[in-house]
């Protein structure tokens, strides 16, 4: 069974709030220590990014930008 309710970090905001440092800090300081390598150095990283140089790289960016415009 899969639960999802949208609303839930707020009734824990501390504990929320540190999940969330504690999950996108390391991105934070690889982006800071390497630039744009850091991307090159962790595919995780790599799979967040939308758009390099101009250029949407994302694919579902992509379709969904498609879908819009069609």
């Amino acid at each position: 069974v899969h639960y999802c309710v949208a609303n839930m970090p707020g009734s824990v905001p501390l504990t929320s709030s540190e999940a969330l440092n504690n999950a996108t800090l390391p991105h934070v300081l690889a982006l800071a220590d390497h630039g744009l390598a850091a991307l090159d150095r962790d595919p995780h990283l790599a799979n967040g990014l939308n758009v390099k140089n101009g250029h949407v790289t994302f694919d579902a960016v992509i379709e969904a930008m498609a879908a819009e415009a069609a």
